[in-house]
């Protein structure tokens, strides 16, 4: 009797966590409750990104910088890439670039940058710039020519959207850590990635290229993404923090530069018009750095 009863409770437990997960969802009244905590639950939540903790300089047995790109068309990826319509789905739920966006507009992330080595600040202007075209029917030109202005239908506006981000960039440090005498790694910079906006829409394959819009260093973003939420196809009462899931490495990617010795060359400059040699060009990345690690325990 008194096993049954034990196992009821943590039953009891386990189902009052998965509800705190729902956000009120079972307590709601009306609609507009849903999402919202009550005092004593915001009493409680407490819940903060997990911190990495302090690594000195002299830990550091070993370190490799990478950079690796995350394509969103693969069925492992898509938890960073849905939902791209935020029309027909509840505000609780958003793409990892909308979450980027937003935190960007809002200034929850204050400095965005145009390359991964964080050396040139980007303002609102200068995303704008690259993200936005403006182009001019023909219609347009014609009344310009003949009226001297332009009406509004004839000016399109070309955005880039989620569902135009085709991957994401990231760049991290594999490092061995004497102390621990493990292989871990650190994600420094995020960047989404998408097709040139002056060229969006070509059928040219070679313009579908996708390339970094702006570049984010990520412990600055590590609490916006805490708070962000991935849909966890296994289990909606827990969702996973985009935050957790890609310090967890819950993603596929191949890396496509290391730091060398060419300043930084990518690989398909050096291996260029082979991607089946690219991509075992990156395997061979990952192992040169897993290798070490072994390496460290033959004697």
């Amino acid at each position: 009797m008194k096993l049954k009863q034990i196992v009821l409770t943590i039953v009891g437990v386990v189902a009052v966590n998965g509800m705190f997960a729902q956000a009120n969802i079972l307590s709601a009244k009306i609609p507009e409750e849903i999402g919202l905590k009550t005092e004593a639950q915001l009493l409680l939540d407490n819940d903060q990104p997990l911190e990495y903790g302090y690594v000195d300089d002299r830990d550091i047995l070993f370190s490799k910088m990478t950079w690796e790109k995350v394509m969103l068309d693969e069925r492992v990826n898509f938890p960073l890439y849905y939902p791209v319509d935020t029309n027909n789905i509840g505000g609780n739920r958003r793409s990892l670039f909308h979450t980027l966006m937003k935190a960007v507009e809002n200034g929850d992330i204050p400095k965005v940058y145009s390359d991964s080595y964080f050396s040139r600040e980007l303002t609102q202007e200068d995303m704008a710039a690259s993200m936005q075209k403006i182009d001019t029917m023909d219609v347009g030109y014609d009344q310009y020519n003949a009226d001297g202005y332009v009406d509004p239908e004839y000016i399109l506006k070309r955005n880039i959207e989620a569902y135009d981000v085709k991957a994401y960039l990231l760049k991290g440090l594999w490092y061995f850590d004497k102390r621990q005498g493990e292989l871990k790694y650190r994600l420094l910079g995020i960047a989404p990635a998408a097709p040139d906006v002056n060229f969006i829409d070509s059928d040219d394959e070679a313009n579908n290229e996708p390339i970094g819009m702006f570049w984010v260093f990520f412990p600055e973003a590590r609490g916006v993404l805490h708070e962000a939420k991935a849909f966890n196809n296994k289990n909606s009462a827990k969702p996973v923090s985009f935050d957790h899931l890609l310090n967890s490495r819950r993603f596929h990617g191949y890396m496509y530069k290391e730091e060398n010795v060419y300043g930084d060359r990518e690989v398909k400059e050096y291996i260029p018009d082979n991607a089946l040699m690219q991509l075992l060009e990156s395997d061979r990345i990952k192992d040169k750095i897993r290798n070490f690690e072994q390496d460290m325990w033959n004697y």
